[in-house]
């Protein structure tokens, strides 16, 4: 390795040699390879970050483009764990570079993050940022979490040397209704820009000992009126005793909800005599989609509700089995008497089991 690559963070008082030495030592998982996980992979790895572990098994998409900038257009269809490893490796081939295509669930979640020293969550979801949180109490690691929500973002770091957990912060779950979603809301391109290098800059933080990390402190970002604010929450000392992984990471919902694992769904999957439908955005059906779905985006739901066929067992599926849990919802209001069934974590973990498109 080059002397001069560092020179500029060496020279820096209160980081030096040593502070670099340990950057060059940590490993850090990275969960997801997106908005947030952009920046985040890409300030690690140029700063001498040792070994970097991703955790993605999505595609590059068009309307990834806007935000996810070290995705071109060439890349649209390929793996973004593919496309982002090419980029990383161009970067700093000292980097020890380690991808996962894969989602994070709860089969492989412990194995995963027991190999590092540190977890960037840069999802898009709340199961996984639970699951996420759970695995890392048990394992006693430390993560960095990042959201974003309309034109506001948050960072803070979570189980850090005995400091408050995400469920201290939030306890539960929230309803599958009570959840926005990009796909139908946006987000403003560069806002996750900005999260995910405030995300990256709290773990360089805890990885070198230096500075005060927000620990016990949640930071809010405005871009609207270029404003940040934090706000201060304590440990609750039953948060820190979770010894095993909950039996599901799923939205919690009042309501009855009949589902089936998206395993399930495969041998269905050439079955004419069921009636699946698929809830997802236009752009992301044209993109991929399962030959025996019907298309009915949630957005119209209401005005083509009258296309499904009812005499035939009904499959509700979207990208993770939220919008199609919503879906599910408002047809059991419209048809009392009849059953529907969600397939919970949607195409993402279809995918996994089959390939699909």
């Amino acid at each position: 390795m080059s002397a001069e690559r560092y020179h500029r963070q060496e020279i820096l008082k209160d980081f030096g040699p040593i502070a670099q030495q340990k950057l060059s030592d940590a490993k850090v998982l990275v969960i997801g390879a997106g908005g947030l996980g952009i920046p985040v992979l890409t300030y690690l790895n140029a700063m001498g970050v040792g070994n970097l572990g991703i955790v993605e098994h999505d595609t590059v998409s068009e309307s990834n483009l806007h935000r996810q900038v070290i995705y071109n257009e060439a890349d649209i269809g390929r793996q973004k764990n593919d496309a982002i490893l090419e980029r990383l490796k161009a970067q700093n081939s000292n980097t020890n570079l380690i991808g996962y295509n894969t989602f994070l669930f709860k089969e492989n979640a412990l194995k995963f993050i027991s190999d590092y020293d540190l977890v960037v969550d840069a999802s898009d979801n709340f199961p996984t940022r639970y699951l996420v949180n759970d695995a890392c109490v048990i394992l006693n690691k430390p993560f960095v979490y990042g959201a974003l929500h309309g034109f506001e973002g948050q960072v803070s770091v979570f189980n850090h040397k005995g400091g408050p957990t995400y469920r201290c912060l939030f306890p539960n779950m929230p309803k599958a209704d009570e959840v926005p979603n990009c796909n139908e809301h946006g987000v403003l391109g560069i806002l996750p820009g900005i999260i995910g290098n405030l995300q990256a800059l709290e773990a360089i933080k805890v990885l070198t000992d230096i500075g005060e990390v927000l620990s016990g402190k949640l930071l809010i970002f405005s871009a609207l009126e270029q404003s940040y604010q934090k706000i201060k929450f304590k440990l609750v000392d039953q948060n820190t005793k979770i010894k095993t992984l909950a039996e599901s990471y799923e939205f919690s919902c009042d309501a009855t909800i009949n589902s089936i694992e998206a395993v399930g769904l495969v041998p269905l999957l050439s079955d004419t005599n069921i009636e699946l439908i698929d809830v997802r955005t236009s752009e992301e059906f044209s993109h991929k989609n399962l030959s025996l779905a019907k298309h009915i985006p949630l957005s119209e739901l209401e005005q083509r509700h009258t296309e499904i066929d009812l005499n035939k067992p009904v499959y509700l599926v979207c990208e993770s089995g939220v919008r199609s849990r919503k879906a599910l919802l408002l047809l059991q209001e419209w048809y009392p008497n009849k059953t529907f069934v969600n397939v919970e974590g949607g195409m993402r973990k279809l995918n996994t089991y089959v390939n699909l498109y």
